[in-house]
């Protein structure tokens, strides 16, 4: 997803002027930007995480460089370093996911009681996968599978090149396998952006 008729990058400008103009931006994204981090460190943080990438988002908004980056990367960016504030928060969520298989926003991942048990067996074993992960390459692949990132977005929004993205989402995508044996795992076979070479 591309900013909104390019129109993102104008209300960030018009903000400097006009503050109230940035709640716009908020109403586009947040709630992109609260199920990311709901998936990341669950419902009870998810609320003041979004909305401290929003504040936080506001108040550098003049820093904001239309040239150099999208709007979606930049404030996926700010909600990746308010995340890595609650590391120990995203850590527990998984291994409580890996407990219990009950993944807080793919309650409806399958209608069936049959697959809703293969799925929350699979979810288990990836999220005790995941909290193994380090923190750089938990980022990378969870803005790439979750918030469908490309490989570029990712790189703008954690501020690191290319090749890194490319090299970490690499690397958590073979512990991934290791870890739980599966192949057809949609995180370890995440999908490939046109351009993206996997």
């Amino acid at each position: 997803m591309t900013d909104l008729a390019g129109g993102d990058a104008e209300l960030i400008a018009a903000s400097l002027e006009e503050p109230e103009r940035f709640a716009a931006l908020f109403d586009r994204h947040a709630p992109a930007i609260h199920q990311y981090v709901t998936r990341r460190l669950g419902r009870d943080a998810a609320d003041d995480v979004t909305a401290e990438t929003f504040l936080t988002a506001f108040r550098i908004r003049a820093r904001f460089d239309a040239a150099r980056a999208g709007v979606r990367p930049w404030l996926y960016g700010i909600a990746a370093k308010e995340i890595g504030r609650h590391r120990r928060q995203e850590v527990k969520a998984l291994k409580l996911l890996a407990r219990t298989g009950h993944d807080p926003v793919a309650d409806s991942w399958t209608d069936s009681a049959d697959d809703r048990l293969a799925a929350e067996a699979a979810a288990r074993s990836m999220a005790g996968a995941l909290a193994r992960l380090s923190a750089g390459d938990r980022h990378v692949l969870l803005l790439f599978a979750w918030a469908d990132l490309s490989y570029q977005e990712i790189a703008e929004a954690l501020g690191i090149p290319v090749g890194t993205v490319r090299s970490r989402l690499n690397r958590a995508r073979r512990k991934l396998r290791t870890a739980t044996g599966a192949a057809d795992n949609p995180l370890v076979e995440a999908r490939i952006h046109e351009g993206d070479p996997a």
